[in-house]
């Protein structure tokens, strides 16, 4: 993936804590979505090609997979937008277009509409390999305060998030 001037990486500063396998983003999981990350201006973006193991019907990539890959990306969001962690609340997701798994890569986008006290509404979105937008959800995140995200959740210092 070439990355565009705005685009940042944003490292996984979980990825050598003992017991950590996450099924959306843990590199070492080999079931798992394996999914990276990157800031974009208000956004955090995610190319991921799909695998024949997550499809429903043939060829068509399952709708519960598609709502983990959104579910990851809003949590994500949360992490390094507003510096804490959370744990999913709700979903709406809205399903708009069959998603082909063998077309090649799918993007995921996502952003916070909002925070009324200690709840975040990130907006989400999947977009097929022609850039047609397929999927859109708003996901609401209880948020924890900064303290309790790392004790509870193993919210790392937010610098270990980028490059130095």
């Amino acid at each position: 993936m070439n990355n565009p001037p705005s685009r940042k990486k944003i490292l996984n500063p979980y990825k050598n804590l003992e017991g950590y396998n996450c099924f959306g983003c843990s590199p070492n999981n080999s079931l798992g979505l394996r999914l990276e990350f990157y800031e974009e201006g208000d956004f955090l973006v995610c190319e991921w090609e799909p695998s024949q193991h997550f499809s429903g019907y043939k060829s068509v990539l399952h709708g519960g997979i598609q709502a983990t890959l959104l579910d990851e990306i809003a949590s994500w969001t949360i992490q390094v937008k507003l510096k804490t962690a959370g744990v999913t609340a709700n979903m709406n997701l809205r399903y708009k277009k069959t998603v082909f798994i063998d077309r090649g890569k799918i993007l995921l986008k996502a952003r916070i509409e909002k925070v009324m006290k200690r709840i975040a509404y990130v907006e989400t979105q999947l977009f097929n390999h022609e850039n047609v937008l397929c999927c859109t959800g708003t996901i609401k995140y209880f948020i924890y305060p900064e303290e309790i995200a790392r004790e509870k959740l193993y919210y790392p210092e937010f610098g270990k998030f980028f490059e130095k």
